[in-house]
């Protein structure tokens, strides 16, 4: 048999919605379940994927069943892949470095299952924080344990702007291998297509115009959290790529946050901000649908809102018409937990390079050079 014709079989592990899935099917590699604790996620994952879902406590699993998940690979197939994207709000930089995160030890629960099962090929998308982790060293410890070959650490950090990925995102992307040494494709390497100049207007600038608190009557994603007299007028003064100290400028200092007229917070000028649309964007945070939250005000002077739910979902690269909603309306799920589906997803433009780094690695074709992203 070829490798060409080796058949390859993968699972998602904290698969959410289906960010890392529906990216490595793009790819061409066949994801044949994906497991999460929230039940809700189900919708999503299968409306948009050709997998099925399964509602599991990974935690739980990792401790008292983990041949569950040797059990979804078909006893067939010959190259097995588990992917997995466990919660990143542990090593966060947001989370300002508390070690008692309630989804602290998922990552040991990936590890664990990949000692139990031993897939051919791991691939772990998480945050750029997690490098530092004890419980991420453990992993390569079990990798190391086992007779992986592990991608160089230069290798796995990623700006995902060179990806073609909108926004100002450090991913950190560790791919390990029974079969030899495995690298992820660089920008120019891979046979994905890139958006050379991925901004935030080529990405959204085609979507209808909406008010704060409307939702666009075609597309019920494309809606956008209402804003009180006093945000209003904050984002009605702001231009695309400014900050709140523009206000004092133009006499309106009333305006200005509590937090910013502390010494401690003169320094965060994202808040209350205008997105620029001739850029890429920031980081879409689960709170990226609140203006408050970050750089999250639209960069249309005429649009005065913060980014709706499918403008983040489409600046993540989910598809134009990714679906959410088990119906018709955003309060069949709401804001807050789609934005937190949507922040904490792997971008499946990201999973899909991921994907055919994979599929090279398999076929036999072994990228010969590291690339040094920049810090």
């Amino acid at each position: 048999m070829t490798d060409e014709e080796r058949s390859i079989q993968a699972v998602d592990l904290f698969c959410g919605v289906g960010g890392f899935t529906h990216g490595l099917e793009r790819a061409g590699v066949d994801v044949v379940a994906g497991a999460d604790i929230e039940p809700r996620c189900e919708v999503p994952y299968e409306a948009n994927n050709e997998s099925v879902f399964y509602e599991r406590d990974l935690a739980k699993v990792a401790q008292e069943e983990p041949e569950w998940v040797e059990s979804l690979y078909s006893d067939s197939t010959d190259v097995r892949v588990l992917a997995g994207g466990p919660p990143c709000q542990p090593y966060s930089n947001l989370n300002n470095g508390k070690e008692d995160h309630e989804k602290s030890g998922l990552i040991t629960a990936f590890a664990e299952i990949v000692e139990e099962v031993r897939p051919d090929i791991v691939a772990m998308e998480n945050v750029y924080g997690v490098r530092n982790d004890e419980e991420y060293e453990r992993l390569l410890e079990i990798f190391t344990d086992a007779g992986y070959y592990v991608n160089d650490s230069q290798n796995r950090r990623v700006a995902c702007l060179d990806y073609g990925i909108p926004q100002q995102r450090k991913r950190w992307i560790t791919l390990a291998s029974l079969e030899g040494p495995i690298e992820l494709d660089s920008p120019s390497r891979t046979d994905v297509e890139l958006d050379p100049n991925p901004t935030v207007e080529k990405f959204i600038g085609d979507l209808p115009n909406i008010k704060a608190g409307c939702q666009d009557e075609d597309d019920p994603l494309h809606a956008a959290r209402d804003l009180n007299d006093t945000n209003l007028q904050r984002i009605e003064i702001s231009e695309p790529g400014g900050d709140w100290t523009d206000w004092k400028e133009k006499g309106r200092e009333d305006l200005v946050a509590d937090c910013h007229k502390e010494d401690s917070g003169k320094s965060y000028k994202a808040p209350y901000s205008r997105i620029r649309g001739d850029r890429p964007g920031p980081t879409i945070t689960t709170q990226f649908y609140n203006y408050g939250s970050g750089r999250f005000g639209h960069y249309d002077t005429d649009q005065n809102r913060a980014l709706s739910i499918r403008e983040g979902a489409i600046l993540q690269t989910f598809p134009d018409d990714y679906r959410f909603l088990p119906g018709e309306e955003i309060d069949d799920v709401g804001f807050q937990r789609l934005g937190r589906w949507i922040g904490n997803a792997v971008p499946p433009k990201l999973a899909e390079v991921i994907g055919a780094s994979i599929l090279r690695h398999i076929n036999g074709f072994r990228q010969m050079t590291v690339v040094d992203f920049t810090e």
